[in-house]
């Protein structure tokens, strides 16, 4: 994809987050889920590394590398006329220049960039290091000249035995990314706990990224609690996964 139109979808995927409060952006894996959500009307979406590894029988957790991520995503990226974002783990051990110059290369406008770093044992990345990490991906987009969206996440939630015990050290990891360059920030495993939502909405200036379930949650709800955006993560290809069944059940032997 040659770099104006980059540029241009990259723009437009800004422009969405401001126009839309929250701003969803269906989770897909391939073509034909990328193409029906584009269908159904939605403005942008983003590529999912658990449904990605699925539909390619991969492992999640970088069971993939980067190149073959990317080989993945471009057919997708080419086969729609929205902004994409991708969901990168936690970088697939590349330098954040290589990884936008990678991203970018494909027509990519926005990434998830994760704290935990499962090509390295499962560790979390430090506050400091994951904002570093961030702080190396904004450069880089700027030199660039693209003003890629950055959707910074932390696990530190989902790692916790009490989610409500981390909120602070969250809060401060999530205000850390904000100050390095995030457009948005992602704390995983919340999306069902009002209270740590609204703590969390309030507590950063910028768009707060939701996990959301498209049949059991309630798009109003997020909206009411502050939430900025919301993703599907691998639950959309779960919710599909048990329609599917259903369908298929009365005409198995």
């Amino acid at each position: 994809m040659d770099l104006r139109t980059t540029v241009e979808r990259a723009q437009r995927l800004q422009q969405l987050h401001a126009q839309y409060k929250p701003l969803v952006l269906p989770t897909v894996w391939d073509v034909w889920s990328a193409r029906t959500a584009a269908g159904a009307g939605f403005p942008a979406l983003t590529i999912g590394s658990h449904p990605l590894a699925d539909s390619r029988g991969a492992q999640d957790h970088e069971g993939q590398t980067f190149e073959e991520v990317l080989a993945a995503v471009r057919p997708i990226i080419a086969a729609v006329d929205v902004p994409v974002s991708v969901d990168l783990e936690a970088g697939y051990g590349q330098d954040p220049a290589d990884l936008v110059a990678g991203l970018t290369e494909i027509g990519g406008v926005g990434l998830n960039i994760e704290d935990t770093v499962h090509s390295d044992g499962g560790r979390v990345r430090s506050t400091q290091e994951h904002a570093g990490y961030i702080a190396g991906l904004r450069a880089a987009a700027d030199d660039a000249g693209i003003p890629l969206w950055v959707n910074g996440r932390t696990d530190l939630f989902l790692h916790a035995e009490d989610a409500s015990g981390v909120l602070d050290e969250a809060i401060e990891r999530l205000r850390a990314m904000e100050r390095a360059g995030a457009d948005s920030v992602y704390p995983v495993g919340i999306q069902d706990n009002d209270d740590l939502l609204t703590a969390v909405t309030g507590a950063v200036g910028v768009p707060v990224n939701s996990t959301a379930h498209p049949v059991r949650h309630d798009l109003e709800r997020f909206r009411r609690l502050g939430v900025g955006r919301i993703t599907y993560g691998p639950l959309l290809q779960i919710a599909l996964t048990d329609a599917m069944k259903d369908m298929l059940g009365p005409w198995a032997p």
